[in-house]
């Protein structure tokens, strides 16, 4: 008897590994997105105040090696080359490993990577808008979708509005140092 409980367990454990395995395997994700995905089960859009420049505020988000320096949730941020449309770097955040493409470097005004991660696919926007008294109004926008998001909407969505939230108020007291 405990010679087949042990072998339904074995069996019923390959098949929801062969099942997490195909999602994985079979899943597509845009790879030239750049645009936050407003169809997307998770998303999320934030903003700031910092009183700073947008050029010290972009320069901060854009030097991505330093990301864990200021912001403790970005684990080992590897950029290898130029903060550049087209290169990519490596990060952790919240137990994903995540490899994200920049889109978008526009230098003091906008930046965009996309990536994907086990189950994931995220766009991230970030915006520097320039204010009159010397501010910069920063908005972030990002989007999640795949196969381990629709599954898990509801818990994705709470940790994307924290660690945004969390991502902001780092940039604007490193940024006001």
């Amino acid at each position: 008897m405990a010679v087949k409980i042990l072998y339904t367990a074995m069996a019923v454990l390959v098949a929801v590994i062969a099942l997490i395995v195909g999602l994985e395997v079979f899943s597509s994700y845009p790879n030239e997105a750049t645009v936050y995905n407003t169809e997307a089960p998770v998303q999320s859009v934030k903003s700031i105040i910092v009183h700073a420049s947008a050029k010290k505020t972009w320069t901060i988000m854009s030097e991505v090696n330093q990301w864990e320096t200021w912001e403790s949730d970005n684990k080992s941020p590897v950029l290898k080359g130029a903060f550049k449309s087209g290169n990519s770097f490596t990060w952790k955040s919240n137990g994903l490993t995540i490899l994200s493409t920049i889109k978008v470097a526009e230098p003091y005004s906008q930046i965009a990577w996309s990536g994907p991660a086990f189950g994931c696919f995220a766009i991230h926007t970030w915006t520097f808008t320039p204010l009159p008294n010397g501010n910069t109004r920063v908005d972030v926008r990002e989007s999640m979708e795949g196969w381990l998001v629709s599954l898990m909407t509801h818990k994705f969505q709470t940790g994307l509005d924290a660690s945004l939230n969390k991502w902001l108020s780092s940039l604007k007291s490193r940024a006001e140092e």
